[in-house]
């Protein structure tokens, strides 16, 4: 006999609820189960990122830098970083790599002179929501393509730095004088530099971010921010998408849905449910293991003075 030469088995979403309803005696009914069980889905997959580093979902980034500029936005669905370096001369056959401290926010907040300009040597991560939020602010005067100051109605109802959503258009401010934001950096987080009409509503955008210190004194051609980054799970999707996971995680993923669902529903006994609890966190604890740097790590100590 041969084999069928193919290693591409996975589940859709139907037929991975239907499995774990499966698993926890029950049948897949009604829209309502599948509903239920697309929204447990979505906060396993959320547990598994407080859990750990889920290697599949690491990605890496670049940000150039712009000279006099401290803070730079992530992508909205970023966790968390897990390395970064400054990239010299980026793309030329001369391009090096430098290391890039990570500090604190109370470390940050202690730098006496945040827009000091050299190469930056540190770097404070601000793991903001990426929520997207109305405010009673409007812009007082039109706001062209190229403007750095944006005059607003009422500032004091902003934070002092950070950014804001135009129409749009993702806008750094670094500076409030009265009601105006200066220092603006247009077009940010991949959108585009336009121009805003008088009364548009002013949004606060929390997205993650970094502050660079010092802000670089040479432009992204010189200094580039190289970072990689942990994302989140992609959502569950509306029925026939398979999961952003790899295959490995199959079991584990089934394991946890019909213990989350085991736990929703009275009729089941509550001795299956610690069973599958237990089968859960067995097969989970199998693919992390699985799921792991398989190189040697190399630690290098810093010296440091007090």
């Amino acid at each position: 006999m041969t084999t069928k030469g193919q290693s591409v088995f996975n589940l859709d979403l139907n037929d991975l609820v239907e499995e774990a309803f499966e698993r926890a005696g029950l049948e897949l009914r009604t829209g309502y189960d599948m509903r239920t069980a697309r929204r447990s889905l979505n906060l396993l997959t959320i547990e598994w990122a407080n859990r750990g580093i889920n290697l599949w979902t690491i990605e890496q980034g670049q940000i150039p830098m712009v000279t006099g500029q401290a803070c730079y936005p992530f992508p909205v669905d970023t966790i968390d970083l897990l390395d970064q370096v400054i990239r010299q001369n980026n793309g030329t056959s001369n391009q090096i790599d430098i290391n890039i401290s990570r500090i604190s926010e109370s470390t940050y907040s202690t730098l006496p002179n945040k827009l000091a300009q050299g190469r930056p040597i540190q770097v404070w991560i601000n793991r903001q929501t990426g929520q997207t939020n109305p405010t009673t602010v409007v812009l007082t005067a039109n706001v062209s393509s190229t403007a750095t100051t944006i005059d607003v109605s009422n500032a004091a109802l902003l934070a002092s730095n950070g950014f804001i959503n135009l129409d749009t258009e993702t806008i750094y401010y670094a500076n409030v004088s009265g009601n105006q934001l200066i220092n603006c950096s247009r077009g940010q987080n991949g959108t585009t530099a336009a121009s805003h009409l008088v009364s548009t509503i002013v949004y606060v955008s929390n997205l993650p971010s970094i502050n660079v210190w010092p802000t670089p004194n040479s432009p992204g051609s010189q200094y580039t921010f190289v970072y990689y980054r942990l994302r989140r799970l992609q959502d569950a999707g509306t029925g026939v998408t398979e999961q952003d996971i790899p295959f490995r995680f199959l079991p584990c993923m089934v394991s946890g849905l019909a213990y989350y669902i085991a736990m929703k529903k009275p009729e089941v006994d509550p001795n299956r449910v610690m069973a599958l609890k237990a089968l859960y966190e067995e097969q989970f604890q199998l693919a992390a293991d699985e799921d792991r740097e398989k190189a040697p790590i190399r630690f290098v100590p810093r010296e440091m003075f007090y």
